[in-house]
């Protein structure tokens, strides 16, 4: 079935967040959401939902958890047991939540820079003492990449330290760890006792041949010290559904998120558990659907860089592995000031702001690529006109 990633969707009417929250005339290209309808059979679940006509609270299934049990197994060979699922709505949610069950008032949280925000907020609003460790930019001529110190990252563990922030896929750097990285990340932190929180909400989104390892599924002793949050969310386009999953093999650990969320409303979003069943189970035309995806968002990404390296040659950018995000760094492009603002008010192009990423991030911008290929080059043309 073919699927027509390049309809123009006019997302403003349905206070979309990324098409309102600047000027008219601006084109977003900042918040991670995708300009693409969910697939049919997630249009489906939702029509019949609310053709139900009620919304009251909702609790998750036994389905529910099974199906993410199912997929987990399905893609990664990665055994999870119903029992070791908290549903939560959203994973940002989560996050905060992780924060507040790991350690104590003034304990460290550590995270490798540049990094989603989040990362860098939910330990503070926690009250964590937020710690950070640079990833290690590589120039490649027209592009760059992101290494690990690991030397660096073990000596960036202080004592108060008990809990790590690891993005796989990473965002917005767009890379996928290796095992080899994972165990060795993992290593250090077993051997320093700190848990660690594996944000894996882009690992459907593979856009080469490299394949998504869960770090829980390399080993049982790193399982039993990792957090893993998995959400449909960004693989099908539903983040306004706030729905997402967290998966704790340790009972002990698991125990403990649940307390630090039970001030919270407990309730999940009862679209956005039937957008999730429909998401996360095994359908034929929903496989052929993501593999379309993938190959339009890959395209994306290779017009997006040929486009750079050949036209605006003095902003490097990385070349996403996975992801629909690319990560512009704009410090050699004779700009006035920071590029944010730069592309705002001459380009007419927003993007996300690389100086809220932390550490590294000032003077880059993140790019979402995650929309039909025409606003795509229409971003483009408006950025080569600014510099000009």
């Amino acid at each position: 079935m073919p699927y027509d990633f390049d309809q123009l969707i006019d997302r403003r009417p349905s206070n979309s967040y990324k098409w309102n929250k600047y000027p008219l005339d601006a084109l977003p290209m900042w918040l991670a959401d995708m300009d693409f309808a969910s697939p049919r059979a997630v249009l489906e679940a939702l029509r019949a939902k609310v053709e139900h006509g009620i919304f009251g609270y909702e609790q998750p299934s036994a389905e529910h958890l099974e199906v993410v049990c199912e997929r987990m197994w399905r893609l990664y060979r990665w055994r999870v047991t119903p029992d070791q699922i908290t549903p939560l709505p959203g994973l940002v949610r989560a996050m905060n939540a992780v924060c507040r069950a790991i350690g104590q008032p003034g304990d460290g949280v550590l995270t490798h820079t540049p990094i989603y925000p989040p990362f860098l907020s939910a330990p503070v609003r926690n009250q964590r003492a937020l710690q950070t460790t640079p990833l290690t930019l590589v120039s490649d001529g027209p592009t760059f990449h992101y290494e690990i110190d690991f030397d660096a990252f073990e000596k960036a563990i202080a004592p108060s330290a008990k809990l790590y922030f690891l993005c796989n896929p990473h965002n917005p750097g767009g890379f996928v760890f290796s095992r080899d990285q994972l165990t060795r990340l993992a290593e250090i932190c077993l051997r320093r006792n700190v848990i660690i929180c594996a944000d894996e909400i882009h690992s459907e989104l593979i856009l080469d041949g490299s394949a998504h390892i869960p770090l829980a599924a390399i080993a049982p002793e790193i399982a039993s010290q990792t957090i893993t949050l998995v959400a449909p969310s960004k693989t099908f386009n539903t983040a306004g559904l706030a729905c997402g999953f967290v998966i704790a093999p340790n009972p002990k650990t698991r125990a403990t998120i649940l307390a630090a969320t039970e001030d919270d409303i407990p309730w999940i979003n009862s679209l956005g558990l039937a957008a999730a069943l429909a998401a996360f189970r095994d359908d034929p035309d929903t496989d052929e659907w993501l593999a379309s995806l993938r190959q339009y968002l890959k395209e994306n990404r290779d017009t997006l860089v040929e486009c750079l390296t050949t036209q605006l040659p003095d902003i490097q950018t990385t070349v996403p592995e996975a992801t629909f995000l690319a990560w512009l760094d704009c410090r050699h492009a004779g700009i006035d000031g920071d590029p944010h603002t730069f592309f705002l008010e001459k380009a007419k192009v927003a993007f996300n702001d690389g100086k809220t990423f932390g550490p590294g991030g000032d003077g880059f911008v993140r790019l979402n690529f995650g929309c039909p290929r025409s606003r795509l080059l229409e971003a483009l043309e408006r950025m080569k006109e600014a510099l000009a």
